[in-house]
């Protein structure tokens, strides 16, 4: 079985974060493990607090799991300050990590700052040279790519200049934007496009942390990064279609749809 690793922040009502990635392994039948670096209290109207744990904690969970388990890929997620974006890529530098997916998580739908500003230099210094593959949404990429992207083009643009800052591959994604949901690659050679059915619903809750998982997971599983791009963007397809409310707020998608359809089919 493979193994895959999520190092990123807890979401407290299971939607998103260490929660969502380690759901979206077990979709995939790969073997989840997980590296928390913040505990957030957030439910489905947004995230009330978060409290980082101590860098030489996470350096700690980080060694834990290296020295005694082969790690076929890694997700990363929330890392919220400078320390421990450091923290991080010296341990993953270390042990010389391979297949690392990075989902630069800046902000919640909320609001809520889960990046302090001051260390998105430090992101970009440090973290994005040893990624196989960054997918920042649009704010996200604006920020990192310094740069108003307002449509596929600028999404192309922004990709380039992401790449330039060391990342092997970088996806776009353009659910933000008002046509349809178009996403990016550029693997330094070619641009691909991914266009998605937009889904009427208010429950996204976890996206981005559950794609970014599925496509770590399909990488793991030995698929090519287009390939496991495609296979993924079918996943969240599938999970949002079948998201279903919960709370006052936003809901999470379905992390379990194919497996929910086989139960029911067997009844």
């Amino acid at each position: 079985m493979k193994k895959v690793l999520t190092i990123a922040g807890s979401d407290s009502c299971g939607g998103a974060g260490i929660q969502a990635d380690l759901k979206a392994f077990s979709a995939h039948l790969v073997y989840g493990m997980s590296v928390i670096t913040s505990v957030t209290a957030q439910n489905t109207q947004g995230v009330i607090d978060a409290f980082d744990l101590p860098a030489e904690m996470i350096q700690k969970q980080i060694a834990a799991i290296f020295d005694d388990i082969l790690v076929d890929a890694v997700k990363i997620g929330m890392l919220s300050s400078s320390e421990i974006i450091s923290c991080v890529s010296k341990s993953l530098k270390y042990y010389n990590a391979k297949n690392i997916i990075l989902d630069p998580v800046m902000i919640s739908k909320s609001g809520f700052k889960l990046l302090k500003d001051e260390a998105i230099e430090s992101l970009i210094k440090n973290l994005i040279p040893m990624c196989t593959l960054i997918t920042p949404n649009i704010h996200e990429a604006s920020l990192i790519a310094q740069m108003k992207i307002e449509d596929v083009e600028d999404m192309k643009i922004a990709c380039k200049r992401i790449y330039d800052l060391g990342a092997k591959n970088v996806l776009v994604k353009g659910g933000h934007l008002n046509d349809d949901a178009i996403d990016v690659l550029f693997d330094g050679g070619k641009y691909f496009k991914f266009k998605g059915t937009r889904v009427e619903t208010k429950n996204t809750h976890g996206t981005g942390c559950t794609l970014s998982s599925a496509i770590a997971s399909n990488l793991a599983l030995g698929f090519g990064i287009v390939e496991s791009i495609l296979k993924a963007k079918n996943y969240i397809q599938n999970a949002i279609e079948n998201s279903f409310s919960l709370g006052k707020g936003v809901g999470p998608v379905d992390h379990f749809y194919a497996f929910r359809e086989v139960m029911l089919n067997d009844k």
